[in-house]
């Protein structure tokens, strides 16, 4: 798990390091430090610590006018015992909507699994968006794992979508892809 980076080809596009608006600004990463980790593998440095102890993830693009953010994640999505996603709302998400994000794009191809517990914070997060026409996609997320979100019902607040060649496509068009496909499930 250590040599699985973060998607870097857009850093010259946007770093959350260098963003003001972004929860992660200032932030320094060591390329050599190895400390966190994942089932006691350690993960690479340039993952994003939010609050979980098994969750990680980096912000790799956001953009203020369009209101949308790219957010690749890694590990174990376990809201039964971290309450992971009371963590990501608190500490991500809702100092995005602040700043009026209200479409988010989930890569989760690294989510290994995911253990469900209340749908509050789910609930809430697509409430605090809904009215800005907003939404959340994860993409490529493993089937195991989507399936355990499906049998939570999480996939009423979650779209689930693959687009296995993202990281060919520079971020707007990435977007854009994902968003006329929202456009077509919600029309």
């Amino acid at each position: 798990m250590h040599e699985i980076e973060p998607f870097y080809n857009w850093r010259h596009l946007y770093n959350a390091e260098e963003d003001e608006n972004s929860p992660f600004y200032g932030v320094e990463h060591s390329e050599f430090e190895f400390s966190n980790t994942v089932y006691n593998y350690y993960i690479h440095p340039q993952w994003d610590e939010f609050g979980s102890r098994t969750l990680y993830l980096k912000v790799l693009f956001v953009d203020y006018e369009m209101n949308y953010a790219i957010i690749e994640m890694i590990g174990e999505w376990n809201d039964a015992v971290e309450n992971d996603i009371m963590q990501l709302k608190r500490s991500v998400i809702d100092p995005m909507i602040e700043m009026h994000i209200s479409k988010f794009i989930l890569v989760s191809e690294n989510v290994l699994n995911y253990h469900s517990g209340d749908r509050d914070y789910y609930e809430e997060w697509l409430d605090d968006i809904r009215d800005d026409g907003g939404w959340i996609v994860a993409v490529d997320m493993p089937e195991q794992t989507q399936y355990d979100f499906h049998k939570s019902k999480i996939d009423r607040f979650i779209t689930f979508m693959d687009e296995p060649n993202w990281r060919t496509y520079k971020p707007e068009l990435f977007f854009s892809v994902i968003d006329n496909r929202m456009l077509r499930l919600i029309g």
